[in-house]
């Protein structure tokens, strides 16, 4: 059974197709040709019926949304891809400072003689720690709405 669509993307798609200006030389006079499968036509003339437009209008109209930034097509990236990505990437490489304060502390700990420096270190390296883990915390509950928020458009 076709899913049918949900009012509220209807009437989005409904909105988008009316906020197409009108010509002000009182008509479109320039052409461009795409083609279609019978099904993908069959699926644009319906919509643009259920919307009581022409379906040259709409898809005139979704190019135009799209061309303007109102509309994302399907497996394109957007703005908030581009933001997830950076804070996996944050979250990685702040979790590598997390693994060699580890590497310090396994070395002091395993009887490894410690180098000068690494007292010092040492003695900073739980403070660092604790840092490092709220960082990447708050960077994980960041990507996590952002991941959110995607799945909800």
């Amino acid at each position: 059974m076709p899913q049918l669509p949900r009012a509220a993307e209807a009437a989005a798609l409904h909105r988008v197709a009316q906020r197409r200006k009108p010509d002000p030389n009182g008509q479109r006079k320039e052409r461009v040709d795409a083609r279609y499968s019978i099904d993908e036509k069959t699926d644009i003339l319906a919509m643009a019926r259920s919307l009581n437009i022409a379906g040259a209008h709409y898809v005139g109209a979704v190019v135009m949304a799209h061309v303007h930034g109102d509309l994302a097509l399907p497996g394109q990236r957007t703005p908030l891809d581009d933001y997830i990505d950076e804070l996996t990437a944050l979250r990685r490489e702040v979790a590598k400072i997390g693994h060699n304060i580890n590497q310090i502390a396994k070395k002091l700990n395993s009887g490894g003689h410690p180098h000068p420096m690494d007292t010092t270190l040492l003695a900073q390296a739980e403070h660092t720690l604790t840092a490092v883990g709220a960082t990447v915390r708050h960077i994980a509950t960041a990507a996590n709405e952002a991941v959110s928020k995607k799945a909800a458009q």
